[in-house]
């Protein structure tokens, strides 16, 4: 029966409706549409003085299928083994001034939604991924960060610009990654453009630097499962999960050092900006009972050291379950959000990086809140008043924080909708899981194959957190999102993973 199973569900429009549902506006308007067709760099984008640097070998690492490119990158070396690194971010406001028909619809939807089944993105295509994109083989305005990173991974001599760029070679995480770990040679569109293999061993030395220091202060290395829809011509055909690797963690570590230094610069200039916070957790004597779950202790008082110490030693000793007790302890610390920051004297900081400065300026394309800090930037560099007041950039960073919040919620929604779409077709099937949470709201199980999520509905009880068991799959509804397993067996108990049977 399951093989003539042929699902009338239609997924992309199921993600239309909880991209609508969710308040965000899913077409442009006319006026929209008809100011990328008549765009063209304004003569403001040229007030202020620009440097030449197209002749540098600037690359880009993103998504194969990515077009929106954000950003871009070149090393350089310094004397001392000291590498200085150039961070491009696509000119978005040159084309996008505030209060014109295309702010106006990136202001309401304040970021991109990525649903798996379908793109909806904060700027209309004609911008995104044309002319504000930092494609490849174009010639680019953008704001350029230039940090000298030192052999000790401390960053020196910031320096703000905005350059004329070019992308020599627009190259994938999964390409670089594999090269860069040995399992793989080096991109075609890599070995085309003479010198930039020196360029990605400059880049990836320098974010190893950056990383190395990033650990010493308390950064907390996360990975969760979040499982991607695989769709051919309408219908779900697998479940990609994206893994770490060299290449996500270099550009994690240079722009996290890029927006670091970004909202250091707009501080010690006494300019109010939005700036990315995570506060020291409320809820830190639940992480100290989770440590001690795997017999391990840590101090009274919030401690990211001592935390990153914790995680690292469990990535080590159990990889498998790893990804389950990095969401117990994100969820436990809280979202990040945006506040108003005017002087270091008012920073929060952010306690997952374990930064005391830090905002959101690499990824203008797709987040308002990185548009907002490009006009700042620009009004720093022209040393003119800022274009935002504070009161404003609290009501901004307010908004971006709720309609970023929703938009996870509307992707983590379809990604449901999309692994039940997948596992209709074995309803009755038995499956290994692991246990992803348990409270008196219900018990959560993940499958090892695929990595579907779904809820224990009836069986074996007391299970918890990181036990493995035997489950039946009973239902799937893709248009609730609900997956429901029955337990069949316990197969080990605790974190620990001490056999039961």
């Amino acid at each position: 029966m399951r093989d003539q199973y042929r699902p009338a569900f239609d997924l992309k429009e199921r993600s239309d409706r909880a991209v609508r549902e969710a308040g965000f506006l899913v077409n442009f308007s006319a006026e929209a549409i008809e100011q990328t067709s008549h765009s063209s760099m304004p003569q403001s984008a040229r007030e202020l003085p620009f440097r030449d640097l197209r002749t540098l070998l600037w690359s880009s690492i993103d998504n194969q299928s990515s077009l929106d490119l954000d950003q871009i990158e070149v090393a350089e070396q310094l004397p001392g083994d000291v590498i200085r690194i150039y961070v491009g971010i696509a000119d978005v406001d040159c084309l996008t001034p505030a209060g014109s028909p295309v702010d106006l619809h990136a202001a309401h939807n304040r970021c991109s939604v990525y649903t798996g089944a379908d793109i909806y993105p904060m700027l209309p295509e004609a911008f995104s991924t044309d002319q504000t994109s930092l494609k490849p083989a174009a010639d680019r305005p953008a704001i350029v960060v230039s940090m000298d990173v030192q052999p000790s991974g401390d960053v020196a001599g910031v320096e703000l610009f905005v350059a004329l760029t070019h992308n020599h070679a627009k190259l994938s995480y999964e390409e670089v990654g594999s090269w860069l770990e040995g399992d793989g040679s080096l991109p075609d569109a890599a070995v085309a453009v003479p010198g930039i293999e020196q360029q990605l061993r400059m880049q990836a030395e320098a974010a190893e630097r950056l990383r190395m220091k990033r650990c010493e202060n308390g950064a907390l290395d996360f990975e969760t499962v979040e499982a991607q829809p695989v769709v051919e011509n309408g219908q779900v055909v697998s479940l990609h999960v994206p893994h770490k690797n060299r290449a996500r963690s270099l550009i994690e570590n240079l722009m996290v050092t890029a927006n670091s230094s970004i909202a250091a610069y707009l501080e010690q200039r006494g300019i109010p900006s939005l700036q990315r916070v995570v506060r020291s957790p409320e809820r830190w004597n639940r992480i100290v009972s989770l440590a001690e779950r795997y017999n391990w202790t840590l101090p009274a008082e919030p401690d990211p050291v001592a935390l990153s110490r914790f995680l690292t030693a469990r990535r080590q000793q159990d990889p498998d379950r790893f990804p389950d007790l990095s969401l117990s302890i994100v969820k436990l610390l809280g979202p990040g959000e945006y506040d108003v920051v005017s002087s270091p004297s008012e920073h929060v900081g952010h306690f997952g990086l374990a930064v005391q400065s830090y905002t959101h300026s690499t990824a203008p394309n797709r987040r308002y809140a990185d548009l907002v800090i490009q006009r700042l930037i620009k009004a720093a560099l022209a040393q003119t008043s800022s274009p935002y007041t504070p009161e404003e950039l609290q009501q901004i960073g307010h908004s971006c924080t709720e309609r970023e919040n929703a938009a996870r919620k509307v992707e983590r929604f379809v990604r449901k909708a999309s692994a039940a779409l997948l596992m209709q077709r074995h309803l009755g099937d038995v499956f290994e899981a692991i246990v992803t949470g348990a409270s008196p709201k219900g018990t959560y199980v993940r499958l090892l194959s695929p990595p579907v999520e779904g809820r224990v509905t009836c069986g074996v009880p007391g299970l918890d957190v990181g036990d493995r068991a035997r489950v039946r799959l009973l239902t799937a509804d893709p248009e609730r999102g609900h997956i429901d397993f029955e337990c069949l067996a316990e197969l080990s108990h605790g974190p620990m993973g001490d056999r039961r049977n």
